[in-house]
């Protein structure tokens, strides 16, 4: 075989047609999540988009150029984009810039490629074309035009080299995404999509249109806003979808993020992570700061000095920071309104789910095993059986009416009522640590007992199927000791799974605090204000034998159980 048949010589522009990943990236269309906009709502939408990353890269080198030309002359203080899916040779696509090798690429990639610019300051008006892949190209024409300051290129991307017949739907709300993007980060210049001037000014507006997308909260985002110095625009908002991130180097979108969206989520992990060390506590929970990142959408629009980036589209920076050409210091008022924003709220919440997340391992067991290592516990046959949910628990306050409790089961039996002595006030969990309550013995047990998890919300009655019983009693005496620790329970269940009280799994046992007798009349008082009111409306009931009850254990079998 020849040495010619094994190796052909190109042409340069024959090889960028035939290897264009080297240059513009695949042009074999992709499917992936993208950010752009959907004009009905007004707002930025995160969805699925086919599209080919190469048309993408060679459309935006041109926009890119146009932003770059705000930099070299000041003055300019306009941009039109058009974007026409039809390609109708009587509308063209417009966009003003400079030519440099990213607009030798679209050209290379277009069927045709039309340069048209005009000085007033010479008076005149240059105008060429280029066709069939940059392959035969038009006479320049010159001509004189005294009116005029503008720089116009219209293409027409050669779609079949990019899957196409012509510009899908996705690939048009792509570019008119980058339009927009244009108008966020070209300081005092108008962008005009199609003929219509967006609604842009700024680089908050444009953040604003991400903020609105927002539909998992009930209420809009708060976001945070900083100008850091003329290089840096900075913003930030709380994220329920782990890290987001939205940046620009040099109105370059870097849908990946790099080391200048890095350099921003640093500085404010570092700072806040303080902030949520002290409002967790003792929490057990070792938080870092990449897991505060975790809860933040950061806006990042940025110059920098000759940036690089991992791969032709330009969609991740990778210039180190000490060669930005600037530096970019978040203001403590920043950080603290960043601190304000609900970033920290959501890094707590995040801080109390693991919490109970390690209860729940340490706490959980099969609701089938017949529990062990639990003093005191008189457990219901049934419990943790199929037939859970017909077991009632009877939390007694003290040994001594646990004893008077068990007595009672002697009549009414043990399959379906288990007993349980709880020692004089359960911890109150609304003020306690998530360490302290992981350490609370009394507490683990009585998740243990009923076979609760941290994680379940039970809000169907069939989530119930999964305790150990399927009613709670509470039997403590009528005084307030016995009134505060009824409510300590309820608060314990109330804090950490409010449905179940509306599935009224809790029952009270309630015995007299105070009888009063008359010959063969016997009259009970469950609280000392009922009493004190009979008082008042008896006139004769000094007449009456008064016999007060200190607790449970001194009722013995007088006791009056009421539901």
């Amino acid at each position: 075989m020849s040495v010619e048949r094994i190796y052909q010589k190109k042409t340069q522009l024959e090889h960028i047609l035939l290897r264009p990943d080297s240059y513009i990236g695949s042009t074999v269309k992709t499917t992936q999540m993208m950010w752009v906009l959907d004009e009905e709502q007004g707002c930025m939408v995160n969805r699925e988009v086919t599209f080919s990353p190469g048309l993408y890269k060679i459309f935006d080198e041109i926009l890119v150029n146009a932003a770059d030309n705000k930099v070299r002359d000041p003055t300019m203080s306009c941009i039109k984009v058009d974007i026409d899916p039809n390609y109708d040779d009587s509308e063209r696509k417009v966009t003003g810039g400079r030519n440099g090798y990213g607009a030798k690429l679209c050209n290379i990639f277009s069927t045709k490629f039309i340069v048209e610019t005009s000085s007033k300051e010479y008076k005149k008006s240059f105008r060429q074309m280029w066709i069939d892949n940059m392959t035969k190209t038009s006479e320049p024409k010159i001509s004189v035009n005294k009116d005029e300051d503008f720089t116009s290129i219209t293409f027409y991307p050669d779609l079949h080299r990019f899957g196409m017949t012509e510009l899908e739907s996705d690939t048009v709300a792509l570019f008119q995404r980058r339009a927009y993007d244009l108008a966020a980060t070209t300081s005092g210049v108008k962008v005009f999509l199609n003929g219509k001037r967006l609604p842009i000014k700024s680089f908050v507006d444009y953040v604003d249109l991400y903020i609105k997308s927002n539909k998992e909260a009930d209420t809009q985002l708060k976001v945070v806003y900083e100008t850091v110095n003329p290089r840096w625009q900075v913003a930030v908002a709380p994220s329920s979808s782990g890290f987001q991130q939205v940046s620009f180097v040099n109105s370059i979108a870097t849908t990946k993020g790099g080391k200048h969206v890095d350099l921003v989520a640093d500085q404010l992990n570092n700072k806040l992570i303080e902030i949520v060390k002290k409002k967790s506590g003792k929490s057990g929970v070792q938080i870092k700061p990449f897991q505060i990142k975790n809860h933040q959408w950061i806006f990042v629009n940025c110059l920098i000095e000759n940036p690089t980036f991992d791969s032709q589209t330009k969609e991740f920076m990778t210039l180190q920071p000490k060669s930005f050409g600037s530096t970019c210091n978040l203001s403590e008022k920043f950080v603290t309104q960043a601190s304000k924003c609900g970033i920290i709220e959501s890094v707590l919440s995040w801080v109390r789910f693991k919490a109970m997340e390690k209860m729940d391992k340490q706490c959980h067991k099969s609701k089938h095993v017949r529990l062990k290592g639990i003093p005191k516990l008189d457990d219901a046959n049934n419990a943790g059986t199929k037939n859970s949910s017909t077991c009632t628990l009877i939390l007694t306050e003290g040994d001594s009416a646990k004893s008077l409790a068990v007595a009672g089961l002697g009549v009414v039996g043990r399959d379906n009522y288990g007993v349980f002595p709880l020692r004089g006030k359960l911890l109150n969990v609304r003020e306690a640590s998530s360490k302290q309550i992981m350490e609370n013995a009394e507490i683990n047990a009585l998740i243990k007992i009923l076979g609760l998890q941290y994680k379940n919300k039970y809000e169907s009655p069939d989530s119930l199927r999964d305790l150990r019983y399927g009613k709670i009693m509470i039997m403590t005496d009528q005084d307030q000791d016995g009134s505060h620790i009824k409510g300590l329970v309820i608060n314990f269940l109330h804090n950490n799974w409010p449905n179940l009280l509306k599935h009224n799994v809790i029952e009270e046992f309630i015995t007299p605090i105070v009888k009063v007798f008359k010959g063969k009349q016997e009259v009970p008082f469950y609280s000392l204000p009922e009493f004190e009111e009979w008082q008042k409306t008896t006139p004769n009931w000094h007449t009456w034998r008064v016999k007060y009850y200190k607790g449970l254990s001194h009722l013995g079998h007088d006791i009056v159980p009421i539901e």
